[in-house]
């Protein structure tokens, strides 16, 4: 059945009330596209939806829905259809939750939970935002080394239906100590009376609960990971990442980093379910900023007064020269960001980058120059030395933006800054400035 015509009947039965026949369309469907059909909703069909679904269903559902969503139906329903998600929930899908909720909803949520969710949960809800803890899940399987493979199979077949993965599995001793890793794939083809601690891996890839959850994501693209166990301090195993959780740090991640390029702050909500206020105030303190800088610009252009008054031509190429510099130092700016995030490019490689970068610039800006220099002196046929003044000024603009551009990202990772924050607006700003005056410096000792 295509999806449109999918929706449209549940949009049918959901108007008519026919809530069990509605309920068997949801059991023949994926549940993030039960997700996506509720997000689609609103008023009170969306609570009356969401009833419709099986209690098995239901919290899995609800995992899949976006926070406010997630706020309305709780507001909506009896404590114990709380107690029902809250306590089918994974952990880190119920702390990811209750860290967006209100204090009031936090509340009522941890006081229809189960005294072991509610343990598990507001330990969960300690760790640093955005660090390997609070992404985490305690829903893994543990063995024992001395265990053979039968014991590891009864052990995987009693704890599978609670546990997020059981792909890998988790050797530990009696401490919590991890001491190994080992798949079912390995588990399978091993002879029953095998011990664990002969054929377990002790080469073991793993995240403390502080390390920042974009290391987590590093982590899991550089060793094709699924899962990786995560330790404290003391190296004793209290969770995992899994490979759902990392494709949503990396989602997360890089909307941050547009919204930051884009010059506006972040933020998690999704845009039509956003006010114009709050998209505006979120825009507006950037803009701002930017706008605010510019007066250097401005004075740069007042002080240099007397020569668009001796050669007014002059003036006419400033756009050129402001604009082919924002762009160089963009694309520069930009490959430099990425190749950051993905941690090709480190901050001990600033000189590395810098010498790179600054032979680039002397490529491309004497190539823009050489082609500027017949595109003025075609259209000034008598002023050869006026294109070779422009010519000059947009070549030492170019190499100044694309150093520029390849350097401030690493600078702001040095600050402790997002990277992403010298992007596009913020180096234009900065290269308008230094451009203009490269420019006037150049004709000062060319032309005047």
């Amino acid at each position: 059945m295509a999806a449109a015509t999918t929706y449209a009947v549940l949009v049918e039965l959901l108007k008519a009330r026919q809530l069990k026949e509605l309920r068997e369309k949801f059991e023949e469907l994926n549940v993030v596209d039960i997700a996506d059909f509720i997000e689609r909703l609103a008023g009170e069909d969306i609570v009356i939806a969401f009833r419709a679904l099986h209690k098995d269903t239901a919290a899995e559902v609800f995992s899949y829905l976006s926070y406010d969503m997630q706020e309305q139906i709780v507001k909506s329903i009896t404590d114990q259809e709380i107690a029902n998600i809250i306590n089918e929930l994974f952990v880190d899908d119920a702390a990811d939750f209750l860290e967006e909720m209100p204090a009031g909803v936090v509340k009522r949520v941890l006081k229809n939970a189960s005294p072991d969710t509610r343990a598990l949960i507001n330990q969960f809800l300690q760790y640093p935002p955005d660090s390997a803890g609070s992404i985490m899940t305690a829903e893994f399987v543990g063995l024992k080394k001395t265990m053979t493979v039968r014991d590891a199979f009864a052990r995987i077949r009693r704890d599978a239906v609670d546990r997020e993965t059981i792909y890998t599995c988790y050797v530990m001793d009696e401490n919590r100590h991890l001491e190994g890793i080992i798949t079912v794939r390995e588990l399978f083809v091993a002879p029953e009376d095998t011990l664990i601690g002969d054929i377990m891996d002790t080469k073991i890839i793993s995240a403390t609960t502080t390390d920042d959850q974009e290391h987590v994501a590093r982590l899991f693209a550089k060793y094709d990971l699924l899962s990786l166990p995560v330790v404290d301090q003391e190296n004793r195993l209290v969770g995992i990442v899994t490979v759902d959780d990392v494709v949503q740090v990396i989602t997360q991640e890089a909307t941050e980093d547009f919204q930051l390029m884009a010059a506006t702050s972040p933020t998690e909500r999704p845009y039509l379910r956003t006010s114009v206020w709050e998209l505006a105030r979120h825009r507006i303190i950037w803009l701002a900023v930017l706008m605010l800088s510019a007066t250097v610009t401005g004075v740069v252009l007042q002080r240099y007064e007397e020569a668009f008054l001796a050669i007014p031509l002059l003036v006419s190429f400033i756009p050129m020269l402001t604009d082919t510099g924002g762009n160089a130092g963009s694309q520069s700016a930009t490959l430099i960001i990425r190749g950051m995030a993905v941690d090709e490019i480190r901050p001990n490689d600033f000189f590395k980058v810098l010498w790179k970068e600054f032979r680039i610039s002397l490529v491309v800006g004497a190539s823009l120059g050489a082609l500027n220099f017949v595109r003025i002196y075609l259209i000034h046929p008598g002023e050869p030395i006026l294109s070779l003044t422009v010519s000059v000024s947009l070549m030492a603009v170019v190499v100044v933006a694309k150093t520029v551009g390849g350097i401030l990202p690493m600078l702001a990772k040095v600050l402790k800054a997002d990277p992403a924050i010298m992007a596009s607006p913020v180096i234009t700003t900065i290269v308008d400035a230094v451009g203009l005056l490269v420019y006037f410096k150049i004709v000062e000792a060319i032309l005047l």
